[in-house]
C-alpha cells in the first residue's frame, strides 16, 4: 500500500489501484479521488458520469508507462456538466504533460522518426506536438521596422513545385513563406502587409518578372535590386558553357585540343581567387589560345564590376562600355544575353544605393532542404512552413 501512495504522487488527485508490470512496459490503473476540479477552478463532489481512457506516460525505470484513467464528468455550479480538470493531462489528451514535454525536448534534436521509435508514439502524435510548440515559438514580426526585404523561392517537390520565402534584409527573420512563385501567388504577402507597404526601401531578388511587377504594384517607392549570385550563373549556363560547346564542337579535327576545351567548364565558373595554382595555369593557357573563351571569361569578370560601384552614375557609364564591347566581340550567345539583361538594368544600377543580395537567403536554402531532408518530405505544408520560420528567428536589431 505504501508502494501505491507513493506512486500516485506522479499524477495529482488519482490514487493507484492497480499495477501490471512486465519486462518491457508498467500499466497502471488510476482513479479519482473523491473531490472533482472544474476548469474555472471550481470544487464539486457532484458526479455526472464517468469513463474510462487510455493515456501513455513517459518512460520509468526504462519502461513504457501506460495508464488507465477514470475519468468523470462534473456538475460545476458556474459552467454545468463539464469533464474535471486535471493538472497533469490536457483535456481530452492520451498522452500526459510529462511525456509532451519529454518530446518537446527531443524535437529540436531528433527527426520524428527517431522520437516514435524512442517513445512508442505515432508519428502524426508527435507532428501535433511539435507543431503547437512551433506556433508558440514563432513570434510575429515587427512589421513597423521592417523597411528593405529580400525574395527567393525554393523547390518544395519533385516536379518543379515551388515555394516563395520572404526575409527582413536586416534581421534575416523569414517573414512568409508561400506556395509558389507567380504574381498572385506572393500578393498575400503584400495584401497582409497594407500600409507598411510604403514604408519598404529596397527589394532584393532574382531576375524574376513577376516578383518584379507585383513589388512595383504595392510598393512604388521601393527600389528593386537584382542579385548578383543569380545574374552570374546565368551568365554561365547561358554564355559562358554554350561558347564553350560551340567552341568544342569547332575542334572535332585536334581531339587533344577539343578535350582540353571540354574539360575547362570548372575552371572558366570558378571565381580566379578560388583556383589553386595548377588550376589557375590551365586557365591562363585554355584563355591564351581560345580568342572566344577569353573574351567571354573577361566581360563575365567586368559584369560582376556593375554591383560594386560608388554610385548609379558609374554603374550607368560602366554598363555602357561593357555593352559597347559586347556589341564588338560579335559572339551571339553573348549578345543575345546581354540583351535579355538590359531590361533588368535598373534593378542592377540599384544596388549602387543599396547593398543587398540573397546570399543570406540561398544560406536559407541550404538549411530548407535540411530540414526537408531530416523529415523525409513533408506533407503538411503549413508544418513545413512553421519549421522553417522558427529556424529563421532573426537576430536582434
Amino acid at each position: 500500500m505504501s508502494e501505491l501512495t507513493f506512486l500516485a504522487q506522479f499524477w495529482e488527485g488519482f490514487h493507484v489501484t492497480n499495477i501490471e508490470t512486465n519486462p518491457t512496459s508498467i500499466h497502471f490503473t488510476l482513479e479519482p479521488n473523491s473531490s472533482g476540479r472544474c476548469r474555472c477552478g471550481q470544487l464539486t463532489n457532484s458526479i455526472h458520469d464517468s469513463s474510462w481512457r487510455n493515456i501513455q506516460d513517459a518512460t520509468m525505470l526504462g519502461r513504457k508507462v501506460s495508464l488507465a484513467v477514470k475519468t468523470r464528468r462534473i456538475v460545476c455550479p458556474n459552467c454545468g456538466v463539464v469533464t474535471e480538470s486535471i493538472r497533469w493531462l490536457e483535456p481530452f489528451a492520451r498522452i500526459t504533460k510529462r511525456l509532451q514535454s519529454y518530446v518537446e525536448g527531443l524535437l529540436p534534436i531528433l527527426p520524428i522518426k527517431h522520437i516514435s521509435e524512442v517513445t512508442g508514439l505515432h508519428w502524426h502524435t508527435i507532428k501535433q506536438i511539435d507543431k503547437a510548440r512551433l506556433a508558440q515559438q514563432v513570434k510575429a514580426p515587427n512589421w513597423s521596422r521592417v523597411k528593405r526585404l529580400v525574395m527567393d523561392e525554393f523547390a518544395l517537390f519533385k516536379g518543379h513545385r515551388y515555394a516563395t520565402v520572404i526575409a527582413d534584409a536586416d534581421t534575416y527573420q523569414v517573414l512568409w513563406i508561400g506556395v509558389g512563385r507567380a504574381r498572385q501567388h506572393i500578393r498575400p504577402f503584400f495584401e497582409s502587409l497594407g500600409e507598411h507597404c510604403q514604408q519598404i526601401e529596397a527589394v532584393a531578388m532574382d531576375m524574376n518578372t513577376a516578383f518584379d511587377l507585383e513589388v512595383k504594384q504595392h510598393c512604388p517607392q521601393a527600389r528593386i535590386v537584382y542579385d548578383l549570385f543569380h545574374v552570374v550563373a546565368k551568365y554561365g549556363r547561358e554564355v559562358v558553357d554554350r561558347v564553350r560547346v560551340d567552341q568544342a564542337n569547332q575542334l572535332k579535327h585536334d581531339k587533344q585540343a577539343r578535350r582540353w576545351v571540354k574539360r575547362s567548364r570548372w575552371v572558366l565558373l570558378k571565381n580566379r581567387d578560388n583556383l589553386n595554382t595548377h588550376q589557375q595555369g590551365y586557365l591562363d593557357e585554355l584563355l591564351s589560345m581560345n580568342r572566344d573563351l577569353m573574351v567571354v571569361y573577361l566581360l563575365g569578370e567586368q559584369l560582376k564590376e556593375l554591383w560594386y560601384c560608388e554610385d548609379e552614375e558609374q554603374a550607368k557609364n560602366l554598363w555602357q562600355c561593357w555593352w559597347q564591347q559586347v556589341i564588338e566581340s560579335g559572339i551571339k550567345p553573348l549578345i543575345a544575353f546581354a540583351q535579355r539583361l538590359k531590361p533588368y538594368l535598373h534593378g542592377i544600377t540599384s544596388s549602387a544605393i543599396y547593398r543587398m543580395n540573397t546570399c543570406t537567403l540561398e544560406g536559407m536554402n541550404n538549411k530548407i532542404k535540411l530540414i526537408k531532408r531530416m523529415a523525409y518530405g513533408y506533407r503538411d505544408i503549413e508544418y513545413f512552413f512553421l519549421k522553417i520560420k522558427a529556424a529563421f528567428p532573426g537576430k536582434p536589431r
